[in-house]
């Protein structure tokens, strides 16, 4: 069960990338949302967002597990919350291809590591609840922010 949880929490093994975990587990969130874009396009919007949160209810008992098992909290290996996190940034209606899942890579980055209220208060949370939820809420915000980068120049979005 302890490997179960390993696999998960480090999204199988993108959290032991030895310089920036967190940037390599967003990689996870950035394969499913192409998995789910070139095969199930019409069903985009709703796999991104159901999978987040599936990921969030898996996330917050292993990311408890994670701060025992590495012996601090938010410990660098656990990145499943990036994944969730990047799922909702890159949650749009429709599916357009790598433009759009580049773009909601670095607007996530960006908020994560930022953390725009509410989500340095989030992280504040113990154990899994606040690694997921602060990701959670960059990931919201990395989506307005994509929302704004189609309104303002949609012709960077046209597949």
């Amino acid at each position: 069960m302890n490997r179960l949880k390993e696999i998960l929490a480090t999204s199988f093994g993108l959290g032991y990338a030895p310089v920036a975990s967190g940037t390599f587990g967003t990689l996870g969130g950035v394969a499913l949302a192409a998995l789910f874009g070139w095969t199930w396009p019409q069903h985009y919007l709703w796999l991104c967002l159901v999978t987040a949160a599936v990921l969030t209810v898996i996330g917050k008992p292993v990311g408890d597990w994670a701060e025992k098992h590495y012996g601090r909290k938010d410990p660098g290996e656990f990145v499943l919350d990036e994944v969730a996190g990047y799922l909702v940034a890159a949650a749009w209606v429709t599916f357009l291809e790598w433009p759009h899942l580049i773009a909601a890579f670095f607007a996530f980055r960006l908020t994560d590591i930022v953390k725009p209220p509410p989500a340095r208060q989030m992280e504040k949370l113990p154990g899994g609840l606040g690694i997921m939820l602060d990701d959670i809420i960059a990931g919201l915000w990395a989506l307005a922010i994509m929302g704004a980068l189609h309104a303002w120049a949609p012709q960077l979005f046209t597949p």
